[in-house]
């Protein structure tokens, strides 16, 4: 009998009704090859209809729990017997609560991004208030209504796309690219991700810049690969230790625009990374993530277009230049390793949603993402002006800037606690990211890597008037 239940309205009772009995018999609160109450007898002692009795005691039936004996009732099923009593030395065993198999070991490191990641001042947050979203929306409308977009597409990506990717590239960047090596990648983190599972085996060593993108470790070490730093030098991936340092597998960098310090690798110090590596057989992976920002040069033209077959993969992300919220990235490869990472980005993470993809390519295609990011630009380099002039004047050298003309932020250098004001600015309602947790190992400088392109100008005001008081108050 079932006590104390009391329902009133048909569907939550229904559901009710079931997960009680069920449970009852998992449980063995009925034991099987027991009879339950009839329909008519539990539908009048609950207070409830006989139709809705019926419906669960037929649910229960179709699943297995209770079987119909003719002429004699509803009996628990059984052969429920032998699923729930596990013999054990001549005892029966009651199933009770459920364990866990045995859990992998937590990450050492964990990305904290979560509901405070579109905090102004977070770092790679673009200023989403300054995107034209009216005409993009005008875009978006007009792919919805094609029905060939409402189905599948191939896995490296949607064709426009592509080709669209790869004449950009080409032409502001000077990638030698054609539309069949470009993979349309579900962000850069899943480009990052494809690179590890294709070209690492166990024990390979990948080289990383220290400090350099927390994001890319996670990616190309996540398999147990062991991650060596390779120091800066100048703000930028110091070349010419990297022949004391042994072979590896992969190298990592950033060298339009290093991340987070900011330097530029000059051509002569790309071309001496790129005979190190055709000499040590490594592949170098540049992340060429914020390129489109560099204020009054144009960028140095990618490692991988400097030369034929050059061994590099490039990375791109339009997270920076559009929106986040896109989580649509692209890679580039040689030729001959195109079916290597379709093969893996079909096991791993199949389509990127083709909808968007569409939309961004007649965004390119229309002119708008090239206006789009000249309006950018400018208004980036004003913030950057905005922020590095406001600490410089207000900071007294208790943070200095390190100040490249590119990008969309800023490193500020001191010695402080830069975990603890990360955290302080944090609870002011302001992002960043402490500048120690980019370096691999005990040799790390401190200070704050500020996302300046998500401020606004009062905003930047309040943040640094809030590091004013916090840094201050952190000297006495």
């Amino acid at each position: 009998m079932i006590d104390d239940i009391r329902f009133e309205h048909t569907t939550p009772l229904q559901t009710q009704l079931y997960q009680h009995l069920s449970q009852r018999i998992i449980h063995r609160r009925y034991l099987p090859g027991s009879q339950l109450p009839p329909s008519r007898q539990l539908a009048a002692d609950l207070g409830i209809s006989r139709n809705t009795v019926n419906a669960v005691y037929d649910q229960l039936k179709a699943e297995g729990f209770l079987q119909s004996r003719a002429g004699r009732g509803v009996f628990v099923h059984q052969d429920l017997n032998l699923a729930i009593n596990q013999p054990t030395g001549g005892a029966i065993q009651t199933m009770q609560a459920m364990t866990l198999p045995p859990l992998p070991p937590a990450p050492a490191s964990r990305l904290k991004l979560g509901e405070d990641a579109n905090l102004p001042f977070q770092p790679g947050l673009p200023d989403i208030n300054a995107f034209p979203i009216r005409s993009w929306n005008r875009i978006l409308h007009h792919q919805e209504s094609r029905t060939s977009l409402r189905g599948y597409d191939t896995t490296q990506g949607y064709q426009p796309l592509r080709r669209a990717i790869a004449d950009y590239l080409r032409a502001s960047r000077g990638v030698r690219c054609q539309e069949h090596q470009v993979i349309v990648t579900n962000g850069a983190q899943q480009a990052l991700s494809l690179i590890a599972d294709v070209l690492l085996k166990p024990g390979d060593r990948v080289f990383v810049e220290n400090p350099g993108y927390r994001g890319a470790r996670y990616a190309l070490g996540r398999h147990g690969n062991p991650l060596l730093p390779v120091p800066l030098k100048q703000q930028v991936l110091d070349v010419g230790v990297l022949d004391s340092l042994g072979a590896a597998k992969l190298l990592f960098c950033t060298p339009t625009h290093q991340y987070p310090m900011g330097g530029i690798l000059d051509v002569s110090q790309r071309m001496a990374l790129l005979q190190w590596a055709r000499r040590n057989q490594t592949w170098i992976v540049e992340d060429d993530y914020d390129s489109e920002f560099h204020f009054y040069n144009k960028p140095f033209a990618a490692i991988q277009g400097m030369f034929d077959t050059a061994p590099a993969l490039y990375v791109g992300s339009f997270s920076k230049t559009l929106l986040p919220a896109l989580r649509v990235g692209y890679l580039i490869v040689p030729e001959a390793l195109v079916d290597h990472f379709l093969w893996a980005k079909r096991v791993s993470g199949g389509e990127t949603p083709l909808l968007t993809q569409a939309t961004i390519a007649e965004f390119i295609d229309s002119g708008q993402f090239t206006r789009h990011l000249r309006r950018m630009r400018q208004l980036y380099r004003d913030k950057w002006h905005h922020f590095q002039a406001r600490v410089t004047e207000k900071l007294g050298g208790r943070l200095a800037p390190i100040a490249e003309s590119a990008g969309m932020h800023l490193v500020l250098k001191g010695n402080v606690d830069d975990l603890a004001l990360s955290q302080q600015l944090r609870d002011l309602g302001f992002g960043s990211t402490a500048l120690s947790e980019h370096y691999i190992g005990r040799t790390a400088q401190t200070g704050l890597v500020m996302g300046f392109a998500s401020a606004s100008e009062s905003q930047i005001e309040a943040c640094v008037d809030a590091l004013c008081r916090l840094t201050d108050y952190d000297e006495r």
